[in-house]
């Protein structure tokens, strides 16, 4: 259920907070206002503020923490994506600065990254890998590996390379791995659930002042509206609704000189 709610258009994923928390505000509103058990309710009278503070912070707390792990997340999603871009930057410019012709290897490297682009990023918004490109650094690694290469352009230009192409293997795995990588439904769920309960607080601090009441929980109900929803729009790094940009990798494929160029 949660996954759903994430997956929703922004104004969708907006508009189910709203009516959610909106919806729980009223029954609450009601029940301790105008239901038939509203007598009984308002014998808890007494309630102190500052109780409510207690509530509300655990809910705060809580978000926060969430906030924090899904921004984390993202962050290591965009340092893999730029760790992978430069080195593929680093592989092209090896590959035209040693004294022996590379062409292959520029060749192979720019099936990676076109594969990349074409193929797998497409495939990352469902949390999968893509074979094609998983076959195309095989490919790569395996040209880069040739025992030809430090023969004609020295071993240290090789063992370069290689520890270039290892990078780009290394990077590529974190990126999938994060790409599949989600918060757990528990923690949306104890934060969502957590909200409820700082209304409830709400209407217990103002059982004597209906007016207070209201104006109380509408304030709370649209502040936990755009929090939670800012951070859920960013849940997924590859496919929510503020995705890491694959630009530069596009850029790394435009500096990689195509076959025969």
């Amino acid at each position: 259920m949660i996954g759903l709610w994430l997956e929703l258009p922004t104004w969708a994923l907006f508009a189910a907070l709203t009516l959610g928390y909106g919806a729980t505000g009223a029954v609450i509103t009601w029940l301790a206002v105008a239901s038939p058990v509203s007598p009984w309710i308002k014998s808890f009278t007494g309630v102190v503020a500052p109780f409510m503070a207690t509530v509300s912070v655990l809910f705060s707390l809580l978000t926060g923490f969430l906030a924090g792990d899904i921004a984390d997340r993202n962050r290591q999603a965009w340092r893999a994506v730029n760790g992978e871009a430069s080195a593929i930057v680093m592989v092209n410019t090896l590959s035209i600065a040693a004294a022996s012709d590379m062409a292959a290897i520029r060749a192979q490297l720019r099936t990676y990254v076109d594969s990349v682009l074409k193929d797998e990023w497409p495939a990352m918004a469902e949390g999968r890998r893509s074979a094609a490109t998983g076959t195309a650094l095989r490919d790569l690694l395996r040209e880069v590996a040739e025992p030809a290469i430090a023969r004609d352009a020295g071993q240290t230009v090789h063992a370069a390379l290689l520890n270039a192409v290892i990078r780009v293997r290394d990077a590529r795995a974190d990126r999938l791995a994060l790409a599949s990588d989600q918060t757990n439904d528990v923690k949306w769920l104890t934060v969502l659930a957590l909200g409820l309960v700082t209304q409830i607080a709400v209407a217990l601090v103002h059982l004597d002042k209906p007016r207070a009441k209201v104006a109380a929980m509408a304030v709370f109900t649209l502040g936990a509206v755009i929090a939670l929803g800012l951070v859920a729009l960013q849940e997924y790094p590859f496919s929510g609704h503020m995705r890491v940009s694959p630009m530069p990798l596009e850029r790394a494929l435009a500096l990689i000189t195509p076959p025969g160029g």
